[in-house]
């Protein structure tokens, strides 16, 4: 379920705006800083796991225990 809280956003008549990038445009020139080594992306990650434990991952990330932004599995 969505915990965002509609109802009080719309009774302050907030406005909110979003947007999307065009992902394929980026993409390859961004692995391509990565590998190079220009740019880390691993700050995003918050937790590592077995992906026998994928399940408590979903959960922490739904519930965003530990302060959980990105987990990332591993076989």
């Amino acid at each position: 379920m969505d915990k965002f809280p509609m109802g009080a956003f719309m009774n302050r008549s907030l406005r909110m705006r979003s947007g999307q990038c065009h992902v394929h445009r980026y993409m390859e020139p961004l692995m391509e800083r990565i590998r190079s080594g220009e740019l880390d992306p691993s700050f995003v990650i918050t937790h590592r796991m077995s992906l026998e434990d994928a399940p408590r991952g979903y959960q922490m990330f739904r519930d965003k225990e530990d302060n959980c932004e990105k987990v990332v599995l591993s076989p």
